[in-house]
This record gives structure tokens, sequence and C-alpha cells, in this order.
């Protein structure tokens, strides 16, 4: 990813049925920024199994949307209460890869992430980690 595009994360929850139009308008009306700005804009849902990422390229808009099954997306913390924080092509990499998580739906473990990041390195397997693999017993 160029350094010169902007990357901006809403804040704010959304609704994951929304597509191309409504998440321009939000940008617009929400975030007060130009849809076809060419920077892009991420959505996380309310449960953050889901992301969308909008772009115009000139011609259209794009639209990137992301699905985890055995983690979630881990939004960046922003300095203010803002409706948007600004990250960079390494932030959004590592937000789009998820973070593992616990079957019970808590927060994940940096100790899980780590581990989960090291055998996708190694492996390119998405399973979760030993320490939140779910048992034979469940």
């Amino acid at each position: 990813m160029p350094p010169h595009v902007r990357i901006l994360v809403c804040t704010q929850p959304q609704d994951m049925r929304r597509s191309f139009d409504t998440l321009a308008l939000v940008t617009q009306q929400l975030l007060g920024e130009d849809p076809q700005s060419g920077a892009l804009y991420v959505f996380v849902a309310k449960r953050p199994t889901r992301v969308k990422v909008l772009w115009w390229d000139g011609n259209g808009y794009c639209l990137l949307y992301k699905r985890l099954h055995r983690a979630l997306f881990r939004v960046p913390a922003g300095a203010g209460n803002g409706p948007a924080i600004r990250i960079d092509g390494a932030a959004l990499a590592q937000l789009l890869a998820g973070v593992a998580s616990n079957r019970k739906g808590t927060a994940p473990t940096e100790k899980c992430a780590s581990e989960l990041d090291r055998r996708s390195s190694v492996d390119h397997k998405k399973e979760p980690c030993r320490t939140h693999s779910p048992s034979k017993n469940s």
C-alpha cells in the first residue's frame, strides 16, 4: 500500500447489510469525508467478526468484505473520541488479519494472538491457538 493513501477506520459499528452507496453516505455524513477522495474507509460490524473496506478507484466504488470464523477484528485505539481514526497500511494489514478469540467470545489474549501469528507465518493455518482450541467434550 502506498504511504500516501489515507486509511480511516470508522469507530462506530456499522450494519454489514449496508453496501456501496449507503457506506459512501456514512462516509460523507458521519465521517465528514469525500468517499471519492481515493482514501480507504474501514467499517467494522457490532460483532467484530465482519469488516468492510470502501474505496473509490476513479471509475467506481470498490468494496472488500471479510468475515472471520475463529478470530475477531481489533479496531485500533485512537486518540480522542472522533468518528474515525487514521491508520497506516501496516495497521490495516494487522486489522484485517484479525486476532484469535477464545470459545466464550471474550477478548483474545496477547499470548494467543502471538501464537496465532507465529503459526500463521510458518504453516499458514488459520486455526485457533492450542490455548483456546475447543475441547472434544464440548
